[in-house]
């Protein structure tokens, strides 16, 4: 383990504008040292690489060159004056002097204003966490002659609104660094400076923090160079004493984070989580989640011993480890001999490393001896792996996430970036406001659609359950209108004359399918020449279109727009997932799937199976187990009665919820290992304590394939790593398997993964995270995907016909329910709500049009009782005209709501995803007489609820 230990109390500022790699070097002398930079390379950054350090204030690496503070200002021979270092670009021969005698009484000057304008009793200044000290110090200022007012400063009021940092206008030098880190970086123009002079005030859009269109990604913090804009956390526990790189444990992106820590050992206390600037997928930046929401990991509902009961109407008792891990074993050994070799299976988490998910799977072939293994992502990206593996021989994205900056057109299809993955959102945004174009095909008016600065040339709200439709269509206007990249199809794909006939056929026009997606032909066809058009055009999607009964079809139809235009093998296009979990693409790279062995390589195959045969010394079965959906309906006959859940609430997370809780309830044996006791664990009969991220040691693989280290920051707090539990359950089921170290689970990878061949631990901590495949041919791994060639050979055309969902609107559900993320909360909020991120969001609420609320009597506050075919439950409802009429929509990120109580059965047609978008509901107002039966069932159902978590037993009342 490498922990990176760095001076955690200054922000980061660096050399200013970045290097721009066009026109001829130029050879510059600094101070008496030559040094030869790219064109367009700035003052400020050629003397940083010659060695010399020039005051700054304004200027960031983060930030575009801006020239105000006037601190970097240097002298250029040959009458050019005193410019601005971070502006001034470097010209072949140019001579500068940095400490001349006229520059330093410059900055004396500049710096002297502005410590006039800054208090100096700053709490900053004590806790040596303020910027303007130390500038003092480097431009030779001995005294302040003009001394500090502050009467308009000390008239303003510290806004203490934010529940993760505070506002004190008092020692605010109005440097506008948080101004341009909110536009710039985050894109969000949450603030702004009102005023002039000593009159000026940074402002959060004229109210409070708290209540402005500020989300909280900690920029303006970061930026801040004084004590104005300040961590509560440092406030109350002081300034952290080292730091370690690791990486973040919610969404896909895979922000590096270096977690500022005090103490060391069991007495480590985390300070704060600070983005890191050298981070492959982030480059210093993040989001209210990453940056603020990691207390959880020291939350008092945290379970810290393992539990045991023989029933799941008995309470729990607190054992050893040593008896626990018996009990697993022994009761799935008694489990197996009266029901089967193949009665029993696991489940691996998306939330836990590479390494964690690895042993998992293998404790399930080695030990269980069967291939009963599956993993989230079967209930949310399982469509991707099938349809990009089938379209291009690898079930992964195809970019960077830094491929975005060459993009001139973006197709957004069921994804909200803005709130699911925000930081790379933020590199979208930043992008449209370039002049990228953005198409967004989604019912809903997410904010890429119309927001600050940010506006879509097409939103298409496509009908839940017809994007196949929808792809089509585009693809038809594509063939039929000549817009095809005819020597690309030609020359990199197969199966393309049968393509072609199906979809120039006249059922696949905008104008024949406008009645079923709901989208005007007129708009279609422009958005399909636009796509088309691109010239590089790149297409992310999310949930919105894996989660359907044609999910898979879905991703061969984008794969088929892609392959159609040429848009694949370089900067700027592709096909993209955009993954939900930290490393639901890390589950699926390590087999956790019921058909694959590590590397997506099916478990038929002779050859594959040698390599972990030979090694692990077992037989492994040669037939796919059972998918997680199987696991639920073989629970219910009979023949399914053990379950290894690692990481995952499946009674939360997963559809109709009524039939996971009656599989749940016929298992014998349920072992759930999580952090705290969540809606699975109401069934289990084992609960084994799981680590948090800042305890873990191993790597995460985001949605651009990068692998990014994960290091601890404290030992576990449980006692074992959860590698090492996996490890020792499968010992003790009589499979000998122990590691010395996470290290060597990753060399046992790559000596059996070829995609994973040169990633190693070592490698990583040295040169940095790296995308696969890494291997001879790509040594420091591979940014862009099927460059020349595709994985497969040559990229696959595929006719997709058009199925409609079964789950339609009716007379008694004639409302669609489809679902989706809010940014504060993730997933099914185990982490999220116990932070302080729940003062944004602090319960689901059903989004419902203005007309069918009128309809319906509903008002924003009501009280509203969601009901399906296959359950009910209730929520406060939103009259929004963001949905079209028609569609309602809520989050799953809260228990009591119980959202999945109203999803159905259907599912993917090849990967049993489940069709969470399309629900057929309806929605009516919960009256008094109603809310009072509820009360008196409430009561009646206490006692026999009594060892239920609160958000189960809330959702129980109901």
């Amino acid at each position: 383990m490498t922990a990176i230990d760095e001076n955690p109390t200054l922000a980061e500022t660096d050399y200013g504008t970045p290097r721009v790699a066009s026109g001829a070097p130029a050879t510059v002398t600094i101070d008496g040292r030559e040094v030869t930079v790219p064109a367009g390379t700035s003052v400020l950054r050629a003397a940083a690489e010659a060695g010399i350090a020039i005051p700054k204030l304004c200027a960031t690496d983060s930030l575009a060159a801006f020239g105000s503070c006037r601190l970097c200002l240097v002298e250029v021979e040959g009458g050019k004056g005193t410019p601005a270092s971070c502006t001034t670009p470097c010209t072949d021969g140019m001579v500068v002097s940095t400490t001349t005698e006229q520059v330093r009484g410059l900055r004396r000057g500049v710096m002297e204003l502005y410590l006039s304008d800054h208090p100096t009793d700053c709490d900053g200044c004590a806790r040596g966490n303020c910027e303007m000290q130390r500038l003092a110090r480097d431009t030779g200022l001995a005294e302040v002659r003009y001394g500090f007012d502050g009467a308009n400063h000390l008239a303003d009021t510290t806004d203490h609104s934010n529940p993760y940092f505070d506002y004190d206008p008092a020692a605010c030098i109005v440097c506008s660094r948080c101004v341009r880190a909110c536009s710039e970086t985050q894109g969000t123009f949450a603030l702004t400076v009102e005023g002039r002079g000593f009159d000026s005030r940074v402002s959060a859009g004229g109210t409070d923090f708290l209540n402005s269109e500020c989300v909280s990604c900690g920029a303006c913090v970061q930026a801040c160079p004084t004590d104005a804009l300040t961590e509560k956390s440092v406030v109350s526990l002081g300034m952290p004493t080292r730091s370690v790189v690791t990486t973040c444990a919610y969404c896909g992106v895979g922000c590096s984070f270096k977690a500022e820590v005090q103490g060391s050992g069991d007495d480590t206390r985390v300070v704060r989580m600070t983005p890191w600037k050298d981070g492959g997928a982030n480059e210093g930046h993040s989001c209210v989640k990453g940056r603020f929401a990691y207390g959880y990991a020291a939350h008092t509902d945290r379970q810290m011993e393992p539990m045991v009961r023989d029933s799941i109407d008995d309470p729990w008792r607190v054992v050893s480890w040593d008896e626990a891990i018996e009990r697993v074993a022994s009761g799935f050994r008694a489990v197996q001999e009266r029901h089967g070799v193949g009665a029993i299976g696991g489940i691996s988490s998306s939330r836990c490393t590479n390494e964690e998910v690895y042993v998992v799977q293998k404790m399930v072939r080695a030990a269980f001896g069967n291939n009963n293994v599956d993993t989230c992502a079967r209930v949310c990206h399982s469509p991707t792996g099938y349809g990009l593996n089938h379209a291009f021989g690898t079930s992964a994205g195809t970019q960077d996430f830094a491929s975005v900056e060459q993009c001139d057109v973006m197709l957004v299809i069921g994804a909200n970036p803005t709130d699911a993955h925000p930081v790379f959102a933020s590199r979208m945004k930043r992008r449209i406001r370039e002049g990228a174009k953005v198409i967004v095909a989604d019912p809903r008016r997410i904010d890429l659609v119309r927001g600050p600065h940010v506006e879509a040339t097409y939103h298409l709200p496509v009908r839940p359950g017809t994007n196949v439709a929808l792809v089509n269509a585009m693809a038809h206007v594509i063939v039929t209108e000549g817009l095809h990249d005819a020597a690309f199809v030609a020359s990199r794909t197969e199966g393309a004359e049968g393509y072609l006939e199906f979809i120039a056929r006249p059922e696949h026009s905008p104008e024949a399918t406008e009645a079923e997606t709901g989208i005007p032909a007129a708009d279609l066809r422009a958005a399909a020449r636009l796509y088309a058009g691109g010239p590089n055009s790149a297409i992310y999607y999310g949930l919105g279109v894996t989660e359907h009964s044609q999910g898979s079809t879905m991703v061969m139809g984008m794969a088929n727009l892609a392959l159609l235009t040429g848009n694949l093998g370089r900067e700027g296009v592709g096909v993209n997932p955009m993954r939900g979990q930290n490393n639901v693409q890390g589950s699926c790279d390590m087999g956790s799937f019921p058909h694959e062995l590590p590397g997506y390589r099916h478990v038929s195959r002779p050859e594959v199976r040698a390599i972990y045969e030979s090694l692990w010394g077992v037989t492994i079965q040669p037939e796919p187990g059972l998918r997680i959906p199987n696991m639920f309906d073989s629970a219910i006959g009979g023949s399914f009665m053990g379950l290894y859940v690692q990481g995952e609430d499946i009674a939360q997370s997963d559809p109709d919820t009524h039939h996971v809780e009656a599989a749940l309830r016929a298992m014998e044996l349920v072992v759930v290992q999580d952090l705290f006791l969540n809606e699975t664990a109401r069934f289990a009969h084992v609960f084994l304590p799981g680590s948090s991220f800042l305890e873990k040691d191993g790597t995460f693989t985001n949605a651009e394939r990068r692998i990014n280290r994960v290091r601890p920051v404290m030992p576990s707090r449980v006692g074992k790593d959860e590698w090492q539990v996996a490890c020792e359950i499968a010992t003790a089921m009589g499979y000998p398997m122990s590691y010395e170290a996470p290290s060597q689970i990753m060399d046992e990878i790559a000596a059996t993964t070829p995609t994973f061949a040169g990633v190693s631990f070592a490698r990583l901590d040295a040169e940095g995270s790296m995308q696969w495949p890494v291997n001879d041919a790509a040594p420091h791994g591979t940014p862009t995907m099927h460059v020349g060639s595709f994985v497969r050979g040559l990229g696959q055309l595929t006719p997709t016909v058009y199925v409609p969902t079964t789950e339609r609107a009716n007379r008694r559900y004639p409302l669609v329910l489809t679902t989706g993320r809010i940014l504060s909360q993730y997933n099914v909020g185990a982490q999220t709500r116990r932070t302080p991120n729940s003062t944004w969001h602090p319960e689901d609420v059903l989004e419902i049009h203005p007309s069918d609320a009128e309809m319906r009597g509903v008002s924003s506050g009501d009280v509203v009782e969601l009901s399906s075919r296959v359950g009910t439950t209730r929520l406060t409802a939103l009259v929004s005209d963001r949905m079209p009429a028609g569609v309602v929509y809520t989050t799953f990120h809260h228990p009591v709501t119980g959202a999945n109580v109203v999803t159905t059965e259907n599912s993917d047609w090849a990967t049993n995803c489940p069709e969470y978008k399309v629900t057929a509901v309806q929605v009516q107002v919960v009256t008094e007489a109603s809310r009072r039966e509820a009360s008196v069932e409430a009561d009646q159902d206490v006692g026999s609820s009594a060892s239920m978590p609160v958000g189960a037993m809330a959702r129980h009342r109901r």
